[in-house]
């Protein structure tokens, strides 16, 4: 498949989303409750602490052009690149990405799309989040390469490039995680 068929293919599908690697089609599974809520959570983590930057918070329906030949949908991406206005439907010089890692996904984030984020010269920061245990790992960009930051219960999650924090309990607000009773995001 080209990439103009495939862009078609994923501007008209009105209900599965599609990645596009090379010539390779990777249709995108469906996110449980967790997934989702972790989702909606850092979105407005981001937007409320972006607000009076020049930063924008994009979810899964716009895609991200990482090359000429690959093209991805994260969970939520950031730009600050003024250059991401111009279009209606793509980005290209993300700043930040974030992947809520689901079974069906945790591989191919870890492995080949993390692979092509780090090609990508304008990402400060890829981060991964668990569903379903609080843990968040930050890579991030630093001179000497890609370094692993880890944040786990009771403590700050620390995104560098865009000078924020936010406490890792916000994330996880309202997830059901395993052993929890209380349905606020704190195990039991």
């Amino acid at each position: 498949m080209n990439v103009d068929d495939y862009l078609t293919l994923d501007r008209n599908s009105q209900e599965t989303r599609y990645e596009y690697y090379d010539g390779e089609l990777q249709m995108l599974a469906g996110g449980s409750n967790n997934h989702s809520l972790v989702i909606a959570n850092l979105t407005t983590i981001l937007n409320n602490s972006l607000n009076d930057s020049p930063c924008r918070v994009y979810n899964i329906d716009v895609h991200l052009r990482l090359s000429e030949t690959r093209y991805v949908h994260p969970d939520v991406t950031v730009s600050c690149d003024p250059r991401d206005e111009e279009t209606d439907e793509m980005i290209q010089y993300p700043h930040l990405v974030i992947e809520v890692l689901s079974p069906s996904t945790e591989v191919i984030d870890r492995g080949k799309k993390f692979a092509y984020y780090r090609e990508c010269r304008t990402l400060q920061e890829y981060v991964m989040v668990d569903a379903y245990k609080i843990q968040i790992e930050v890579y991030r960009r630093e001179d000497d390469g890609w370094m692993l930051h880890t944040f786990g219960p009771e403590s700050n999650v620390k995104l560098k490039s865009l000078n924020i924090e936010f406490p890792i309990d916000a994330v996880y607000r309202k997830v059901k995680l395993a052993g929890s009773r209380n349905n606020k995001g704190k195990k039991s």
